[in-house]
């Protein structure tokens, strides 16, 4: 590796310890929306409910935006491919774009229903 790749390195990185930054505020607003479901389940609470809904419709939009940058990274990688690499490096980028990309179709899916699940009759779960 040469300095210039050492540098690229270091800074995706860096944009990756602000994710974890991230995810630890998800999981956060994730316990908090948790409370809020078992509130309106137990006590009928309406305010509760919506409350939730939002909160889970702000996290995964947030989390699209997580997810995107993930794509972007993977696509970058697959545009930076050297005919010297390897062919199982060839493929595990490419596989790792394939999993970002579906990754990210997923988050479009969970945020499409959280927002049109107004009865919180689907339990949504993320990784």
């Amino acid at each position: 590796m040469n300095y210039s790749e050492i540098e690229n390195r270091l800074r995706d990185i860096k944009i990756e310890d602000f994710i974890w930054v991230i995810y630890l505020i998800i999981i956060g607003l994730s316990y908090y929306s948790n409370s809020l479901e078992k509130r309106y389940f137990l006590y009928n609470d309406i305010d509760s409910k919506e409350k939730y809904r939002k909160i889970i419709i702000v996290i995964f939009s947030i989390l699209l935006i997580v997810y995107l940058y993930f794509l972007k990274d993977s696509y970058n990688d697959i545009v930076n491919i050297k005919e010297s690499d390897s062919d199982k490096k060839k493929e595990l980028i490419y596989l790792s774009f394939m999993g970002s990309l579906f990754i990210l179709i997923s988050g479009v899916i969970f945020l499409y229903i959280a927002y049109n699940d107004e009865d919180i009759d689907v339990e949504l779960a993320f990784n």
